[in-house]
């Protein structure tokens, strides 16, 4: 079962996207002043209508309408020109405010302890990055400026119709009173729709994930039947809230289609009264009536933008979400003091509603000590490496390095203190140096040749087409499992701990290239403290010490000898290992 990566509430997200104009803050002004200017530009035309139609009913000369109709032309041009400028700030303005987004969510992803991502799923992380940003980049750079210019262009219509005449102004604004009662009705209730419509997606995503990465899996088990069942019901639950919000626009739209007639009859009603009590002239009722119709179209693109707008916010808080599971990130940390692993009490459940897979484990792994961790299967001996290596935090008691908690450390630091090798090893799709590089970002080319030879990856990297900067992973060259394996122990070489966790780094390979991967995993482990996770006993004979983990407790420690004159679990280990009958 996967927990969701949270999601930002109101005030972290205006907090947020109060940042992102802080950081660009001339550019967002310029937005603004130009949108107004060119809203302002926009308004002249009605009022000059007005002017017109008031001259002719006063015969004035065919000059003054001429000279009238020439400004309608001249501030028609200047706001296109205005919008087109306004237009091409806002589009800057955005893409660049995108870009610090992706950056941010990067970098966010990035610093999460890896088992707060695992514990996500890689849907939701998925989701979040591709989905979410998108929505987040459309919003940017097209429907929070057009949004914005249509808010601007409102209130100054709004403002120009008060101005022309106050009661066919408040006339108008009360004809709008169905625009504002629907609007509120649908903002109260699209946040949290949108943000179960992204959740669904996110769930739909996962276990489509699931699926195909674990084809084999599900085709050797004959799982099918119970993957599409669940694809099923996560397909159920994303179109439930996808209705949802399609009910939403349902009620949304139509109402704000007839609220758009109701101000514009109501001022021809009112405006013709005026009018026939001389309290207003015509081109005052006929401006009046041109600007509530104009009016219509800011706020069609505000109203139908606003759908898009509240999904975006919905996607945008799932966005800043990360930042929220940043809590989970390591916190402040001392210095080391010295290279000694200190366990001491230890419980760990991986969600807090399950019950704890470690209990009280207490151990002290002393400095260039060899470590076999032995047991049954799910005894635990792989989590233990986690919290070894930092991956995971306890539930109660520590973990620590010299004194310090090892979940505590970040990442660049952490690498030169203990890092994990496990079975899998990805290869990224980037190039030979870059793949090495990640345990050492600023390692040069020569650092990165003395690491590939350190464990014999150097004579095929060598040949491979463009050597360091040859292009690795999916749709470049595809490393068979042994060098893939030899690509991150360079990367250890790189990052050069004083401890290493190794969790049958082997144990997928055949037997030829787990000779040659052994070989070379000889020359990283030398002169370091090792935690060999065993369960082949071979490397438990060859430890300094074994400790022996049953249920999840640490049940037996000392060295090989030790623990078979013992004749406790580790001796019946080893004897049904060896297929031989213990002494009695």
């Amino acid at each position: 079962m996967t927990t969701p990566l949270p999601v930002a509430d109101r005030r972290q997200v205006r907090a947020a996207a109060r940042r992102l104009v802080g950081q660009d803050r001339r550019a967002f002004v310029a937005l603004i002043l130009l949108n107004a200017a060119a809203a302002a530009a926009g308004l002249a035309a009605p009022w000059f209508i007005g002017r017109i139609i008031d001259a002719v009913r006063a015969h004035d000369g065919a000059g003054t309408v001429d000279r009238l109709a020439v400004a309608v032309l001249a501030f028609s041009i200047a706001q296109i020109l205005l919008s087109r400028w306004a237009n091409h700030v806002g589009y800057r303005f955005g893409e660049r405010t995108l870009a610090r987004v992706r950056e941010q969510l990067v970098d966010r992803a990035l610093a999460l302890p890896a088992s707060r991502v695992e514990r996500a799923g890689i849907g939701d992380l998925t989701a979040r990055g591709t989905t979410d940003v998108a929505a987040v980049g459309v919003s940017l750079r097209d429907t929070g400026p057009e949004v914005l210019i249509s808010a601007v262009q409102s209130v100054l219509i709004l403002i120009a119709v008060l101005v022309l005449s106050p009661v066919l102004g408040l006339v108008g604004l009360v004809g709008l009173v169905g625009i504002w009662w629907a609007g509120r009705w649908y903002l109260a209730r699209a946040r949290e729709a949108y943000l179960a419509e992204g959740e669904a997606n996110s769930q739909l995503a996962e276990e489509l994930s699931a699926t195909a990465s674990g084809a084999r899996t599900v085709d050797a088990l004959r799982l099918e039947q119970r993957r599409l069942t669940a694809a099923a019901s996560s397909i159920d639950r994303a179109v439930a809230t996808r209705t949802r919000t399609l009910r939403l626009r349902t009620v949304l739209f139509p109402i704000i289609d007839v609220s758009y007639v109701v101000p514009v009859v109501a001022v021809l009603l009112v405006g013709s009264l005026l009018l026939r009590g001389g309290h207003v002239t015509l081109g005052v009722v006929v401006a009046a009536t041109l600007y509530l119709r104009q009016l219509s179209q800011p706020l069609d693109v505000v109203l139908m933008r606003l759908e898009e707008l509240q999904s975006a916010l919905a996607s945008f808080a799932r966005v800043e979400g990360l930042a929220a599971a940043e809590g989970d990130q390591r916190a402040a940390y001392g210095e080391p003091a010295d290279a000694e692993l200190a366990v001491d009490g230890v419980s760990y459940a991986y969600r807090p509603d399950f019950p704890d897979v470690l209990h009280e484990v207490s151990l002290r792994i002393r400095p260039g000590e060899r470590l076999a961790v032995v047991g049954p299967s799910g005894a635990g001996k792989t989590t233990l490496g986690r919290l070894l290596a930092g991956v995971e935090r306890p539930r109660t008691g520590s973990v620590t390095v010299g004194g310090v908690p090892v979940a505590d450390l970040p990442p660049e630091r952490l690498r030169r203190e203990v890092v994990m090798v496990t079975q899998d090893s990805f290869v990224f799709s980037d190039s030979l140096r870059d793949n090495v590089i990640l345990a050492s970002p600023t390692a040069s080319d020569e650092e990165v040749w003395r690491a590939l030879a350190a464990v014999d990856a150097d004579a095929w990297a060598r040949d491979l087409p463009g050597e360091l900067d040859a292009q690795l992973g999916a749709g470049g060259i595809r490393l068979d499992p042994a060098q893939a394996q030899q690509l991150a122990l360079a990367r250890v070489v790189l990052a050069d701990p004083h401890t290493v966790v190794l969790d049958e780094a082997t144990a997928m390979l055949d037997p030829t290239s787990a000779r040659d991967t052994e070989r070379s995993l000889a020359a990283v482990l030398r002169g370091r403290t090792v935690i060999a996770i065993a369960h082949r006993l071979h490397t438990a004979h060859d430890a300094d010490r074994v400790a022996v983990m049953e249920d999840g407790r640490l049940t037996e420690v000392g060295s090989h000898d030790e623990l078979v004159a013992r004749a406790g679990s580790y001796a019946a280990l080893w004897h049904s290992w060896h297929g031989d009958t213990p002494p009695r």
